[in-house]
């Protein structure tokens, strides 16, 4: 496969925190014309941080003048370079006590374990190329944290559970047609697990960053 469909609804896609924020802004700016009543704001306010899509937030703006506040979809190109495909080089990160970092480019494997034991593991999916279209995360937590950053157009479904802790799954939900499908399991106990949403990050220059290493100096056991 070496090329991805865009969606076939842009609406659809999911926003991010800076796309609530700036709906927020145009409903504040609304009440204070007067074109909307508190009571109103306040509704239409608890929508709008509570949004998914692009149509969520349309729907709580849509009787308001247009402004350049005003977020919308990007447009994407017809196809986008494929990301999937590569050769993993690690499959599991644990911290004990410590802390485990995995960012910029690298290549997740079909699955991918993490612990953090009274520690913290980052895994962050943005910049990287998945080695099958599906790929599972496994995050297990006792009284640590684990921080799972996905790229907005990916499907995500998280499936894992806590106790006395967290387990969010407030990004599952669909990508973009063909986009690679991240799955993510897990347990944790009296500690957390967070999965985020997130565009990628903007790239200085027409050549972008350097290519970053696949671990950092805080990395306590990968492999």
């Amino acid at each position: 496969m070496s090329e991805l469909s865009g969606p076939a609804d842009h609406s659809l896609m999911r926003v991010s925190d800076g796309d609530r924020e700036q709906a927020a802004e145009v409903l504040r700016e609304a009440a204070g014309q007067g074109r909307i009543s508190l009571d109103e704001l306040d509704e239409r306010l608890e929508s709008a941080y509570a949004a998914k899509t692009y149509a969520d937030l349309a729907a709580v703006t849509h009787d308001l003048p247009r402004s350049a506040q005003m977020p919308v979809p990007p447009v994407q190109g017809a196809t986008q370079i494929s990301r999937i495909g590569g050769t993993p080089r690690s499959k599991f990160s644990v911290a004990i006590m410590s802390g485990a970092r995995r960012m910029g480019r690298w290549v997740v494997p079909p699955t991918y374990v993490s612990v953090a034991v009274m520690g913290g593991v980052e895994l962050d999916l943005r910049e990287a190329q998945f080695s099958e279209p599906v790929v599972t995360l496994h995050a297990y937590t006792v009284m640590g944290g684990i921080q799972i950053t996905v790229p907005e157009d990916v499907d995500v479904d998280v499936s894992g559970m806590a106790c006395m802790g967290g387990f969010d799954h407030n990004a599952s939900g669909p990508g973009v047609p063909g986009a690679p499908q991240v799955r993510v399991l897990g347990f944790a106990l009296m500690g957390g697990v967070e999965v985020r949403r997130k565009p990628l990050k903007k790239t200085p220059g027409k050549g972008g960053p350097p290519a970053a290493v696949e671990g950092s100096p805080q990395d306590a056991i990968e492999g």
